[in-house]
């Protein structure tokens, strides 16, 4: 099997693994229980909340762990309208449906108003436009992914900053894409707020993180008990959050060489596709102002495209065509029709981890070529 779809879930850590069943061995004690048993998994997690603060230059403080990235963009779209009482968000057509939906569903219970920044014809902001929408605007919150998880673009984080502080708009970015990618300084980025999701970096599924800067002042969307600093009730994943914090850690020791590593392969493929099957056009940007992990393929029409997953699959090849957080619709996905691309083509996202290889980049194309062309 050629597993490329790194963007959906990469393959756990095997230092991981191993943690996290001795983490579930040893550490079973509810955190929040006074005993022994209890404090243990409780130093346990706040351990992990240390090194996890540390590997992305922050305070132990400004990190709240949640069940992954979808709730932490719930968590904070909600609470700006509920806790800063901003009532215009500015966000990209292109943006992942766990920010997408959501603002539409704030919309059906609170009178907001959902600016989308003009985007052109590669899937890049226009910052042009999105400094002409603050200058008329209330205070708002500005909501865009660090890396598009679809077509890769990686958006120009310095310049975006300079706007919104300009303008006095809290800056939010999706960075479940970037966590683990590269080497990521919280407090320096200019994101007031941001998320990470451990299995985007070989982590375990369900464990996720919220960063707040130091001076937001949100509160918990889930209440109860006084978990994580009173910012998200529930009793913790210990086991998932042990296992996250280790796998930032490997991913921050080795993030030059995985990406100089996955650079040459999507660079391989880039080159064999324009070689060998130069009918293929690319989605998005994938040069320089793309993330090395994805490449988004665009095919030419045909009879075929209605099977290539399914063919695909059957070769042996994992890739998806779109978010999986929407591939069970029947939609053609949001992202590749917002950039102006007839539903007849069909598209295929290819995304890489340190573990893939460059002997499978070729059997990717040539398999590519042999059920399509």
């Amino acid at each position: 099997m050629i597993y490329f779809d790194n963007a959906a879930s990469t393959p756990i850590e095997p230092e991981v693994i191993e943690l996290v069943n001795k983490t579930m061995k040893e550490y079973f004690g509810n955190p929040s229980s006074p005993h022994e048993y209890g404090r243990r998994s409780k130093v346990l997690i706040e351990n992990s909340r240390k090194s996890i603060a540390n590997l992305l230059g922050v305070s132990s403080s400004e990190i709240i762990f949640t069940s992954g990235g979808t709730e932490a963009n719930n968590h904070i779209l909600w609470s700006c309208i509920l806790d800063l009482k901003r009532y215009h968000f500015i966000t990209s057509p292109i943006e992942h449906p766990s920010v997408l939906n959501t603002l539409d569903n704030i919309s059906r219970h609170f009178d907001i108003k959902v600016t989308h920044v003009a985007i052109d014809s590669k899937g890049h902001i226009d910052t042009d436009h999105l400094n002409n929408i603050l200058k008329t605007s209330p205070p708002s919150v500005v909501c865009l992914m660090h890396a598009n998880s679809e077509i890769g673009n990686l958006l120009p984080v310095k310049k975006v900053n300079k706007i919104c502080k300009n303008h006095n708009a809290i800056f939010f970015s999706d960075t479940v894409q970037t966590i683990g990618k590269f080497n990521i300084n919280l407090n320096d980025s200019g994101f007031d707020l941001a998320i990470g999701s451990a299995h985007k970096f070989h982590g375990l599924k369900s464990t996720g993180f919220i960063y707040l800067s130091p001076d937001s002042k949100l509160k918990p969307l889930i209440t109860g008990g006084a978990q994580e600093n009173n910012m998200r009730a529930g009793t913790e994943n210990v086991y998932g959050i042990a296992g996250m914090s280790k796998a930032l850690e490997i991913a921050m020791r080795d993030v030059d060489k995985n990406q100089n590593h996955i650079s040459q392969l999507k660079q391989k493929l880039i080159k064999l596709i324009k070689e060998e099957i130069p009918e293929i056009e690319f989605n998005g940007d994938v040069y320089e102002k793309g993330i090395h992990t994805i490449i988004n393929l665009r095919l030419p029409a045909s009879e075929k495209s209605e099977m290539l997953l399914a063919n695909l699959d059957i070769e042996g090849i994992a890739v998806t065509s779109g978010s999986a957080c929407s591939s069970g619709s029947n939609k053609p996905s949001h992202v590749i029709t917002s950039l102006g691309v007839t539903p007849e083509k069909p598209s295929l996202r290819v995304s890489f981890s340190k573990y893939n290889k460059p002997g499978e980049v070729e059997k990717f194309v040539d398999t590519l070529k042999q059920i399509y062309f």
